[in-house]
């Protein structure tokens, strides 16, 4: 193998399959990067066995070849050439991979490529499509609230369904559930319905660029998986096998009182009061009050204590329709719902301190979350 590459390309694609190369493997391999040219171009790829990540670099080839690089030292490496041509030359009867750039000039021992664990090259046909930017949102807004316990690896996923030209997107860790949902342009040929790891979803929202472009995903027939393909990146998910728990038992059907709120007030009240819950176990309380006889308008007040720290206590006007309420919630959580609503209002929906809170961008249909009350103690 003979090929010329830019080091920021090369660089760049560096950076997009390293981060499914096994850390701690048992093959050697895994750690590695496989490098091939592939119809005029350098095509990149690493696998853990669970995600795969293949990217296509231009490239000048001046002899057809692979191999597979160790990624550490070969990502170093280009990240220290300068910013110009990189010379790639494989010696196979060593697997001597050497390296030149500037006045550089480097050999790496290297893996047969044959001993990389072969990814599949999908059939694109009837592949369904989503819009890049879109789905990125998607992930965003769901993919947070999934488990990261290993003991329910159900939870560990994200569900996605999609049925003609709906797409929906739920996750769900046993206190709190993300739900999504979007339109599609076209119809899809078939009805998906799959559970397909957090951390792969997170992987491909990093690596999906923005753009007008479209991600075209596909679930091969008995492989288990599911392919993402955006313009040069292909990202491969092994599936998580188990039934996802009924989320639409979880969503409260009715609510006592809806408290309208500033969706930034809310969020800065919750950093602060995550200051001092941190030091417990995460609980802040809410005092939803209406407005009353006194003419005292509604109001939300948000306290937080800790006996190490102290007391915070910040009060956010707020428009309450229906009865108060006092609930303590976990206020991580909290924060990380408020942080990925877009809205400039959001509501929160409550029937009763035991019961869940629902919360809603205002003049967004298409996200909820659900999160579950804390003991008030």
């Amino acid at each position: 193998m003979k090929v010329t590459v830019l080091q920021e390309n090369l660089a760049h694609g560096l950076g997009i399959v390293s981060r499914a190369v096994s850390p701690r493997s048992t093959l050697p391999v895994l750690s590695n990067v496989l490098i091939a040219s592939d119809e005029g171009r350098l095509r990149l790829s690493a696998t853990n066995l669970e995600l795969g990540i293949t990217c296509w670099i231009p490239a000048r080839i001046e002899q057809e070849g692979s191999t597979t690089v160790p990624a550490r030292t070969f990502s170093d490496l280009v990240n220290t050439l300068p910013t110009d041509q990189v010379m790639l030359a494989l010696d196979s009867k060593t697997q001597t991979l050497n390296v030149r750039g500037g006045a550089s000039t480097n050999d790496i021992k290297c893996i047969d490529a044959q001993e990389f664990p072969p990814l599949p090259v999908p059939d694109l046909e009837g592949a369904v499509q989503l819009n890049v930017a879109e789905f990125r949102e998607m992930i965003q807004q769901v993919a947070f609230a999934a488990s990261t316990d290993e003991a329910r690896p159900v939870l560990m996923g994200v569900l996605i369904q999609v049925e003609t030209d709906k797409l929906t997107m739920a996750a769900a860790d046993g206190f709190r559930l993300s739900v999504r949902k979007a339109t599609l342009s076209a119809p899809a040929p078939a009805p998906i319905s799959v559970i397909v790891p957090a951390r792969a979803l997170t992987e491909l929202a990093r690596v999906a660029s923005d753009g007008e472009e479209t991600i075209s995903m596909v679930t091969p027939k008995g492989r288990g998986q599911v392919v993402f393909h955006v313009k040069d990146v292909e990202v491969v998910s092994q599936l998580i096998d188990g039934t996802f728990p009924d989320y639409q038992q979880i969503i409260p059907r009715k609510h006592t009182s809806r408290t309208l709120v500033s969706t930034s007030a809310l969020l800065k009240a919750c950093k602060q009061a995550e200051i001092f819950a941190r030091e417990g176990s995460n609980v802040a309380r809410l005092n939803i009050k209406s407005a009353n006889a006194d003419l005292k308008p509604s109001e939300v007040e948000i306290t937080a204590t800790s006996e190490e720290t102290g007391k915070n206590e910040t009060i956010v006007e707020a428009t309450v329709d229906g009865s108060g309420v006092l609930i303590a919630f976990n206020v991580k959580f909290l924060r990380e719902a408020l942080e990925i609503i877009k809205t400039p209002n959001v509501a929160l929906e409550t029937s009763a301190p035991n019961a869940p809170g629902v919360i809603r961008p205002v003049g967004d249909e298409q996200f909820l979350h659900v999160i579950m009350p804390m003991h008030l103690g």
